[in-house]
């Protein structure tokens, strides 16, 4: 039998340098595997012959990803809402109204608020929050986009080259989102996120689109996605289940924190997804959820104490639900979801 081959570069003598680098920096063995492949990888890109420019864009995106990580790591285990909406001052004073009532309930709940550290919606938002508990994650443009005056000299604003980047930790950080009116802006962040939840590639959060300004936005754009998406097959009608529309900042702080009423988090190990639960359920409440959800579930859902033997050991005192699920019906898990939180 073949050997897998190794990731690494074609010559030997700098891999041992590698090693020895790693041996020297005192790198932890359940780590080493990481810091290698990444060592050995910026230096693929030299035998790879790439540009300069290609090693621009790879140098600032790692040099942003690295901080990133650094700037949030003291706050991973308290929730966050990311507030997107439009950064112009001539958004409604209601809406703006509305954005500063949303991030000041938010932290009043005990989550802090991440946003672009824009004016508009997100100054708002941000006004409302206060700098300690809030995070600005901004944008370098050529116009409109200075950091709003809340966060601007908070050592919790970092400052991105590329979007793609940027929008990485927006949604990564989030345990919620909600969405103010906005232009393309606010568009393209919707839906994308509704394009990774649809498609497994994020967790399902709770996502709050908010009614705020003398004329509706969020019902105009939902008759589009309705009437046309659903009615011509281009989505599942579940998927419209990946949102909620409300028109007040209570309401949809309502939804952000009854999201987490019974779920706290998941995590997919082997073939099945693992419910951390804040309570345990019945095991007539299984067979009930057994019997509504069968369409997106491969057999029999069960419960366990605490964490399974290969998960890691993440909330041991939390009880698990295991769900075979399909891993393709993200509109129909969001709605099994709800149903667990109203057990």
């Amino acid at each position: 039998m073949t050997e897998p081959r190794r990731y690494q570069l074609q010559n030997d003598a700098a891999n041992r340098l590698i090693a020895d680098l790693l041996d020297v920096e005192e790198v932890p063995a359940e780590r080493r595997g990481y810091y290698q492949q990444l060592l050995t990888t910026a230096l693929k890109l030299h035998e790879d012959g790439a540009g300069t420019a290609d090693l621009k864009i790879t140098n600032t995106e790692l040099k942003e990803l690295r901080y990133a990580y650094k700037v949030f790591a003291p706050y991973a285990g308290v929730r966050k809402v990311t507030v997107f909406g439009s950064a112009r001052a001539a958004s409604s004073e209601e809406a703006m109204a509305s954005a500063r009532l949303f991030g000041k309930r938010m932290t009043d709940v005990g989550w802090m608020v991440v946003t672009g550290a824009g004016a508009g919606i997100m100054g708002a938002a941000q006004e409302g929050a206060g700098g300690e508990k809030s995070f600005g994650l901004n944008i370098r443009l050529p116009f409109e986009q200075e950091a709003n005056p809340w966060i601007a000299s908070d050592p919790k604003l970092i400052t991105f080259k590329y979007f793609f980047t940027r929008k990485l930790f927006l949604v990564k950080e989030a345990s919620g989102v909600a969405l103010f009116p906005g232009g393309f802006g606010t568009m393209d962040e919707t839906f994308e996120l509704l394009t990774l939840m649809q498609t497994g590639k994020s967790a399902l959060v709770p996502v709050v689109l908010i009614e705020a300004g003398p004329k509706p936005y969020w019902r105009i754009w939902h008759r589009w996605i309705a009437g046309t998406l659903v009615e011509r097959g281009l989505i599942d009608p579940e998927d419209t289940s990946l949102f909620r529309i409300v028109d007040t900042p209570d309401e949809a702080v309502a939804e952000m924190t009854g999201f987490y009423r019974v779920y706290h988090s998941s995590r997919i190990v082997g073939d099945d997804l693992v419910l951390r639960l804040t309570r345990p359920l019945q095991a007539a409440q299984v067979a009930d959820l057994q019997d509504k959800f069968a369409d997106i579930l491969k057999g029999p859902a069960r419960l366990e104490p605490g964490p399974v033997p290969q998960e890691l050991s993440e909330f041991p005192e939390l009880a698990r639900l295991i769900l075979p699920f399909d891993h393709r019906s993200f509109g129909r898990l969001r709605q099994l979801i709800d149903f667990v939180n109203q057990l």
